[in-house]
């Protein structure tokens, strides 16, 4: 990003900084603290500057935790080594890495969004359809199947790892999932046979098993699409 977008810089502070030393510094304010205790004085004091320095190389706070989200999901890609392996395991190894680091930073899961526009999203999901061209797909389909998986990396771990963010600090995971589980206990099972008894399943689930549940599935279909054939 140019760096004629902040104010200008005083005391020449902003040309010790990068942009990505104020995002890495970033990351690890919001994992203390949370994206309602991330402030550009505290990441100023953080890094023994001024506020003026940091806008200098980042607009505003919206634009600093996408960033900082961002650099999550690049730290997930990089741990995946690209290996000369079956399309539908780099798939899911990829998802599975991504989900992890976003489990690890709770605050970013729901700052990864779609369709990808910052750098390591959109090097995600070129990864992804890079992987799935070396399926039997035929080449008019990789587009759809691609965002779809990405869609589902992205959107499915936002939806089960944001809410914990939401939580205040009395609330843990387990006492949210109790509570929800008493709301349904208290449904009627013929309105609603499914969750009055599955509450405990809900109270008992782990989420990663959850996510890869519902991977599992969606890779599966893909190998039966892009290769149709029965088994021997």
């Amino acid at each position: 990003m140019p760096r004629t977008r902040g104010r200008a810089p005083t005391g020449g502070r902003a040309d010790a900084l990068s942009r990505e030393i104020i995002v890495g510094a970033a990351v690890a304010l919001l994992d203390e603290r949370g994206e309602r205790g991330l402030t550009f004085r505290l990441l100023a004091k953080q890094l023994n500057t001024g506020p003026g320095a940091l806008y200098w190389h980042v607009a505003n706070k919206d634009e600093l935790v996408a960033l900082a989200a961002d650099q999550v999901l690049g730290h997930a890609f990089a741990a995946v080594p690209r290996l000369e392996e079956g399309a539908g395991a780099g798939l899911r190894a990829l998802a599975i890495a991504v989900f992890d680091a976003l489990d690890r930073h709770p605050w970013a899961a729901s700052h990864v969004t779609a369709p990808a526009t910052l750098a390591n999203a959109l090097r995600l999901l070129d990864r992804i359809g890079t992987l799935v061209a070396r399926t039997g797909l035929p080449a008019e389909r990789h587009f759809a199947v691609s965002t779809a998986i990405s869609y589902y990396i992205t959107g499915v771990s936002a939806q089960i790892i944001a809410p914990r963010s939401a939580l205040d600090s009395t609330t843990s995971r387990d006492a949210f999932l109790t509570q929800t589980a008493e709301r349904w206990e208290e449904l009627d099972p013929a309105d609603y046979p499914f969750l009055t008894r599955t509450t405990t399943d809900l109270r008992d689930h782990d989420d990663r098993d959850q996510f890869t549940t519902g991977l599992d599935l969606l890779l599966n279909g893909l190998n039966t699409t892009a290769d149709p054939r029965p088994p021997a």
